[in-house]
C-alpha cells in the first residue's frame, strides 16, 4: 500500500495546529500538509475542556490569531466562544480539510538518507497503524497530557460516599445544584470553578494548601469596543493588540524588579473586594514573588464577588485524610462534601508522548538543547509550537508558526533538504526551559529539553525580542543546512 506524503505534517488541531496551517497555506502555497489530530474533533484545550465557566486567562486580543481578529464585546472569554473561534477559523480558511481525525501519532523515524520522516499513527478505536511521510516534522500538540490531569494520592479517597471528579475530564452527569462541594486547588482551573458552581451550588469550598496571586481584571476592553465602532476591524484588533501586550510586558517586567512594589499593589486590591476582617495574608497572600508561577485572572472579580455574598469561602489548611462526609485537614477540621473537585493541575508530556528517533537511534528530549523555543538540538526538520508562560500562548506560536515559514522558504530557495540546529560554542551553559515554580512543573522539567546560556538556545519570554530574532533575524544562526550535489552526494555546506 503507498504511503501518503506531505511536505509538512502538522500534529493537532487545536490553536496552534490551526494557526500552522493558515501559515502555512498564506506563506508556503507550494508546500503540501496535513494535519493528524489524535480525538475526533477541532479545538485541542478548547475541545477537551468542558467544566463550569471555563474560559480564558489570557485576553482575546492577545490569544487571537494575528491574522483574525476577534470582534466579540468579551475581551476574557469563555471555552465554548473560543472553540466556535479556533472551528471557523478553519472552517473559513480550508484548514479543516486537511485535519485526519483519530490520528495519535505514537512515534516519528528520521532518514538523513532520504531526508524524511516516518510517522506512525494509531487510527481510530483499534488503533490501526497509519504510517506516513514527510519533509518536515511540526508539533503542535502543546505539553501537556491529554489522556489525564495530575491528581496527588489521597489517603481515605475510597471511603467518600460522594463522588470526585477532575476538571480534564468533566462529567456530563453531574448535577452540583444544591449540594455542597469542595474544589481542591488553587490555580486558574479553581478560580474559574469556584464562582462558577457557586451560582446553583448550596456552598462551595475553595480548599489550598497554598495561596496563589489572583488580579481581578475586566471581561471587557473598553477601548477594543469603542475602536471597533470607528475603524476596520483589522486595525482596530491590531492596536489593542499591541496596547495589551505593552501593558502586561510593562506588568511582568515590574513583578520581576520590583517584586514587593508589585505584591503590594495585588494585596491592596484583593483586600479591597473582600469583606471587612478577611484574611488576606493566610488567602491570597503567596510565599514566593509575583510570577515565579503563573498568575490567576479572575474577570470583574467573580471570585470576590462569590465570597462576599457567602456562597463560597476559601479554606488554606493540608488533607489529612478523605472520610465518608468530607475531607479531614490537618487543623483538625473536616469540610463536609457531597462532591470533591480536585483542580490539582496538570501532568507535563514532551513533544506530545511522541518517540523520536533520528538515523536509528531514540532522541533523548531532556539532554537536548532548545532552539529558540521551537527546535530541538541535533534533530533535523522538526519544531514545536510552543507559547508563552508569562503571555498569551498565541504570540509566540504565531511567531514560531512565521518562522518555521521562513526556514522552509530559505531551504527551498537555496536546494537545502535537511536543516539540524547544532550547538557548536563550548561556552554555553544549560538551564530548564521553563523558570517557574509550579509543581505541574517541577514534577516534570527533568523530562524537558535545556535552554542555553545564550542566544539562540536562551529562552526569553519577551514578545519585543522574539519579533526581533523570529520575525526579522537570521534563519542560519547555529543551523546546519544540508544539500544533495550534482553528483547526489549528501553536503553540509553551511553552519550559520
Amino acid at each position: 500500500m503507498a504511503i501518503d506524503h506531505f511536505d509538512v505534517l502538522i500534529v493537532g488541531a487545536g490553536l496552534s495546529g490551526i494557526g500552522a496551517g493558515y501559515h502555512l497555506q498564506a506563506r508556503c502555497p507550494d508546500k503540501s500538509y496535513a494535519i493528524l489530530e489524535a480525538r475526533g474533533a477541532i479545538g485541542g484545550t478548547w475541545d477537551l475542556f468542558r467544566y463550569p465557566g471555563v474560559r480564558s486567562d489570557s485576553d482575546m486580543y492577545t490569544l487571537g490569531y494575528s491574522f483574525r481578529p476577534w470582534t466579540d464585546a468579551k475581551s476574557i472569554a469563555d471555552g465554548p466562544s473560543i472553540l466556535s473561534y479556533v472551528r471557523a477559523t478553519a472552517q473559513e480558511q480550508g484548514i479543516d480539510r486537511r485535519i485526519r481525525f483519530d490520528h495519535r501519532v505514537a512515534r516519528a523515524e528520521w532518514s538523513s538518507e532520504d531526508a524524511r520522516w516516518t510517522v506512525e499513527a494509531q487510527r481510530g478505536p483499534t488503533a490501526e497503524i497509519v504510517r506516513l511521510t514527510c519533509n518536515f516534522l511540526f508539533m503542535c500538540s502543546g505539553y501537556y497530557d491529554y489522556r489525564e490531569g495530575y491528581t496527588p494520592e489521597f489517603a481515605g479517597v475510597d471511603r467518600f460516599a460522594g463522588r470526585v471528579v477532575h476538571p480534564q475530564h468533566w462529567p456530563d452527569d453531574i448535577d452540583w445544584a444544591g449540594k455542597r462541594v469542595v474544589v481542591i486547588g488553587s490555580g486558574a482551573t479553581a478560580v474559574t470553578l469556584v464562582p462558577a458552581i457557586a451560582e446553583s451550588a448550596a456552598h462551595v469550598t475553595m480548599l489550598q494548601r497554598s495561596p496563589s496571586y489572583v488580579l481581578s481584571v475586566p471581561d471587557e476592553d473598553v477601548m477594543a469596543n469603542r475602536l471597533r465602532a470607528v475603524l476596520p476591524s483589522k486595525l482596530a484588533y491590531g492596536i489593542v493588540r499591541w496596547k495589551n501586550v505593552l501593558r502586561f510586558m510593562l506588568f511582568f517586567t515590574m513583578s520581576r524588579r520590583a517584586p514587593g512594589v508589585v505584591k503590594r499593589l495585588l494585596r491592596r486590591q484583593v483586600r479591597a473586594q473582600l469583606p471587612a476582617g478577611f484574611d488576606v495574608d493566610a488567602h491570597f497572600t503567596p510565599r514566593y514573588d509575583p510570577w515565579d508561577q503563573r498568575m490567576c485572572f479572575v474577570p470583574h472579580g467573580d471570585l470576590f464577588s462569590a465570597i462576599r455574598n457567602g456562597r463560597a469561602d476559601v479554606v488554606t489548611d493540608r488533607i489529612e485524610t478523605f472520610t465518608e462526609r468530607g475531607i479531614s485537614l490537618a487543623s483538625g477540621t473536616e469540610l463536609a462534601a457531597d462532591i470533591i473537585v480536585t483542580a490539582t493541575g496538570l501532568k507535563l508530556i514532551v513533544g506530545g508522548g511522541v518517540e523520536l528517533s533520528v538515523d536509528g537511534a531514540p532522541v533523548d528530549a531532556a539532554k537536548a538543547l532548545s532552539y529558540k523555543g521551537m527546535m530541538l538540538s541535533d534533530v533535523p526538520n522538526f519544531a514545536s509550537c510552543i507559547g508563552y508562560t508569562n503571555a498569551s500562548w498565541t504570540l509566540k506560536c504565531d511567531l514560531t508558526c512565521e518562522y518555521v515559514c521562513r526556514l522552509l522558504n530559505h531551504m527551498a530557495a537555496n536546494g537545502y533538504r535537511q536543516c539540524t540546529p547544532r550547538n557548536v560554542d563550548p561556552s554555553i551553559t544549560t538551564m530548564p526551559i521553563i523558570d517557574f515554580s509550579s509543581g505541574y512543573v517541577q514534577r516534570s522539567i527533568h523530562e524537558f529539553p535545556k535552554q542555553g546560556s545564550k542566544k539562540p538556545w536562551r529562552l526569553y519570554q519577551n514578545y519585543a525580542l522574539d519579533i526581533a530574532m523570529l520575525k526579522f533575524g537570521s534563519v542560519e544562526d547555529a543551523m546546519e543546512f544540508v544539500r544533495t550535489d550534482a553528483a547526489g552526494a549528501r553536503r553540509a555546506d553551511v553552519v550559520g
